[in-house]
């Protein structure tokens, strides 16, 4: 896809893989996360947006387009184990419940890329920061 390609192909904010937060969109670019093989997103992320630690089944790898990306791993947020990303830096998303990320963006926005091998899903460490156990609340 060109980048006029991208822009004019609509966003999603409950795309599989995703954090399903408010501010969170993504666009998908190659296959389909839901199915078993290879897609590629892109994360847009708002300004001023927190996603808490959460992980994704599929070991996934990422690049930050655009923004400073402020990224940690751990099984809750923890503002101190952020590590700045500008763009062009490179990070993983290991797969497994037990390799839980979370990440902020101060003022500007994020474009994130992430490639991984699907299906692809999201579990929050603490369900209480899923978005959808309180959309059925």
């Amino acid at each position: 896809m060109t980048p006029q390609e991208i822009r004019a192909s609509a966003l999603d904010s409950n795309q599989i893989g995703s954090s399903g937060l408010p501010g969170v969109h993504t666009k998908v670019v190659f296959g389909d996360p839901s199915r078993p093989n290879f897609y590629t997103i892109l994360l847009f992320v708002s300004p001023h947006t927190t996603i808490q630690a959460h992980s994704h089944r599929d070991d996934r790898i990422a690049t930050v387009v655009s923004g400073e990306w402020h990224f940690g791993y751990g099984d809750h947020f923890d503002a101190k184990s952020l590590k700045t990303l500008p763009p062009g830096s490179v990070y993983s998303e290991p797969g497994g419940i037990g390799h839980n990320h979370f990440a902020r963006t101060d003022a500007e926005a994020v474009i994130v890329e992430i490639s991984g091998y699907g299906p692809t899903d999201t579990h929050y460490f603490d369900a209480r920061n899923d978005p959808k156990s309180r959309e059925s609340k």
